[in-house]
């Protein structure tokens, strides 16, 4: 007599998925594990995953900083358009006024100065003190006109020497410390060449009144 299989429960069925379930549930874990704890080839043995992330991030930490370094550092190498500039006007003032006072000097050197009238106004009066006991005649005249004479040579040479070193200054100027983006200024170089030759007439004349090469020093004789 033959029996016929008993069917299985929905109880039986329920417990039979669940134990499928769990019979692959540690496949799974084990699946996954290793592709999570992976680490990179051509790492040393013992480095963690963790560890090298850590040292992923501070290389990224120093490229960033080398970065921003380079970045100060050719911002500092780089010229200040508005600081040149700048620099470059005050320069041109600067200069400018030389020239002007160069060309100043040497006018006064040629057309004579208050110093100088003061120095051979004192000259005369020395003189007219030391002969007022008596004297000749010959001394009379260098004491008093002589010496006043030189005094204003002196003075006007002073002021001529002064206007070509000036002069001269400006000129030469470009030529040394910072070099400046402008060029100095056709005025400012006519200016100072225009002191500079006053400068050497006013020499060249002082030089002359001083040793009498122009004009004779008046002699006793020629007075009588």
């Amino acid at each position: 007599m033959k029996t016929s299989p008993t069917p299985p429960t929905t109880g039986d069925t329920e417990e039979k998925k669940a134990a499928d379930v769990t019979a692959a549930a540690p496949d799974v874990t084990t699946k996954a594990g290793p592709t999570e704890d992976a680490v990179p080839d051509g790492v040393a043995p013992g480095v963690t995953p963790s560890d090298v992330t850590a040292m992923d991030v501070a290389a990224t930490d120093a490229a960033a900083e080398d970065a921003a370094t380079e970045d100060g550092l050719e911002a500092d190498l780089e010229p200040d358009p508005f600081a040149e500039a700048e620099a470059a006007a005050a320069s041109g003032v600067g200069t400018g006024a030389a020239a002007l006072v160069s060309a100043g000097l040497g006018i006064v050197s040629l057309s004579g100065a208050w110093t100088g009238r003061v120095a051979a106004e004192r000259e005369t009066l020395i003189g007219q003190i030391k002969t007022s006991g008596g004297g000749s005649a010959a001394q009379q005249i260098s004491e008093i006109y002589g010496d006043a004479w030189h005094s204003t040579a002196l003075v006007n040479g002073l002021f001529a020497l002064l206007a070509l070193i000036v002069g001269v200054f400006v000129l030469v100027r470009p030529a040394f410390g910072t070099p400046s983006l402008r060029p100095q200024a056709g005025w400012v170089r006519s200016v100072a060449v225009a002191g500079i030759a006053l400068g050497v007439l006013g020499v060249l004349i002082s030089v002359g009144m001083y040793f009498d090469l122009f004009v004779a020093m008046p002699s006793a004789a020629a007075g009588g």
